[in-house]
C-alpha cells in the first residue's frame, strides 16, 4: 500500500477471484464457467466488420440489447440496464440504495463480492446467518428496513428458495430495494423477473458469465422498475456511459436470440450435475441440493484444503473457501461429463 492511498480503504480486503493459471493446462472446475462454447450465432456475429468498427465507441444506452433482453422477458426496455458484468450492476446498487441511513443485509454465506461492496462504500452491513443446512429463511429478512442482497439460488451453497418466498421478502421491506442475484438461476433456478411487474422496489440481477457462455466478455444486466432502473443509469452515466463494447453488445443481443441452444446446455449441465452428485455421494460425500451450474461437496475423511490440494496435484481446480462453517467444503463446477469423470476418478484414487 503506498502513501498515497486514501486512509478510507486502507483496511480494504479485496475480492479474491478464483485462480486463473497461465502455466499449466488444468481441468477448470473452479470459476463457474461453462465447459460450452458461445452458441454459432454468436461466433458468427464476431466478424472482421465489426472489428474493424471497434475504432468507434459503442453505443452508450445499449438500446439494442436492451430491446431485445426486454422483449425476451417480457417487459419494456426501460425496465433493463445493462452492465459490465453483473459484477458492475452490484456495485451500483450498493452505491444507488444504501448509505449512511440505510444500511445493507445479506446472508453469511454468499457471495464474496457482496461484503467487499458493502466496505468499500463505508455501509452498515447485517449479515443473517443461513441456518444450518445452509437454507435462506424468509423471515430472517422481513421487515428488517434495510436494503436486501441475495444470490438466488446461493453461492457457493447452490440452494435455492422459491418465488412465493421472495415476495414474502419483498412485500414487507416496501421502503426498501431488495436486489435478487440470480446469476445461475437457469440451472434448476426460478426466476422472479415477474415479480417485477408488480413490486416496484425489486430488482432481478442475471448474468451472461454462466448459461450462456459468454464469462470472457463481461455482460450482465438487472430488470426491475423504469423509477429503480433509472437510478442505477444515474449513476451509470456518472461512472462511464460507454461500459459495455461493441463486440459485447453483439455478442450478447445473438445469445439471447439463440436462447434454445443455451437451454439444451443447461439442461446439460443439470443432467451432469445430478449424476456427479450421486457419484460422490456414493464414495461418502455429503452434497447440497445444488439447482446452480456447480457441487458443493464436503467429505468426513478429508478436509476441504485437503480436497483442493490433492486435486490441483492431479490437474483438477476447484473452489475451496478458507472461511468458518465452510472450510471443509469444496465448490466444484460442473464441466462436461468427461471432466467430471475425470473427477471422480482422482477423487476415487485420494480416498
Amino acid at each position: 500500500m503506498s502513501r498515497f492511498l486514501s486512509p478510507r480503504f486502507a483496511a480494504l480486503k479485496q475480492y479474491v477471484p478464483g485462480e486463473q493459471p497461465q502455466n499449466r493446462s488444468f481441468i477448470k472446475l473452479n470459476t463457474n464457467e461453462s465447459p460450452y462454447p458461445p452458441s454459432p450465432e454468436v461466433v458468427a456475429a464476431i466478424c472482421r466488420g465489426e472489428v474493424e468498427k471497434l475504432r468507434l465507441y459503442s453505443d452508450p444506452q445499449c438500446r439494442v440489447l436492451r430491446q431485445t433482453l426486454a422483449a425476451h422477458y417480457g417487459v419494456e426496455p426501460e425496465n433493463v440496464i445493462v452492465g459490465n458484468g453483473s459484477d458492475e450492476i452490484l456495485s451500483f446498487i450498493f452505491m444507488a440504495f444504501c448509505d449512511s441511513e440505510r444500511g445493507v443485509a445479506f446472508p453469511d454465506i454468499s457471495y464474496g463480492f457482496y461484503p467487499v461492496y458493502a466496505d468499500l462504500y463505508g455501509l452498515d452491513r447485517r449479515e443473517i446467518p443461513l441456518r444450518e443446512d445452509f437454507s435462506l429463511c424468509a423471515e430472517d429478512y422481513c421487515g428488517i428496513n434495510r436494503t436486501i442482497v441475495f444470490a438466488n439460488p446461493n453461492a457457493p451453497t447452490g440452494l435455492a428458495i422459491s418465488p412465493d418466498e421472495v415476495e414474502r421478502i419483498v412485500k414487507s421491506n416496501p421502503d426498501n430495494v431488495v436486489a435478487v442475484d440470480e446469476a445461475y438461476v437457469d440451472f434448476g433456478g426460478e426466476s422472479c423477473v415477474s415479480l417485477t411487474k408488480t413490486y416496484d422496489n425489486l430488482l432481478v440481477v442475471q448474468t451472461f458469465s454462466k448459461s450462456r457462455s459468454l464469462a470472457g466478455a463481461r455482460l450482465g444486466y438487472a430488470i426491475g422498475s423504469d423509477e429503480l432502473i433509472a437510478d442505477l443509469e444515474r449513476l451509470r452515466n456518472s461512472t462511464n456511459p460507454y461500459n459495455v463494447n461493441r463486440l459485447t453488445l453483439i455478442a450478447g443481443q445473438r445469445a439471447v436470440e439463440s436462447q434454445s441452444y443455451y437451454y439444451e446446455n443447461c439442461a446439460k449441465t443439470a443432467q451432469t450435475r445430478d449424476k456427479t452428485a450421486e457419484s460422490l455421494r456414493a464414495l461418502g460425500f455429503s452434497c447440497t441440493d445444488s439447482k446452480a451450474n456447480f457441487i458443493f461437496a464436503e467429505h468426513s475423511k478429508l478436509s476441504g484444503i485437503e480436497l483442493y490440494s490433492g486435486l490441483r496435484e492431479r490437474g483438477i481446480l476447484v473452489r475451496h473457501f478458507n472461511k468458518p462453517r465452510i472450510d471443509n467444503h469444496v465448490r466444484i463446477t460442473v464441466g462436461t461429463s468427461e471432466q467430471m469423470e475425470a473427477l471422480v476418478a482422482a477423487i476415487k484414487e485420494m480416498l
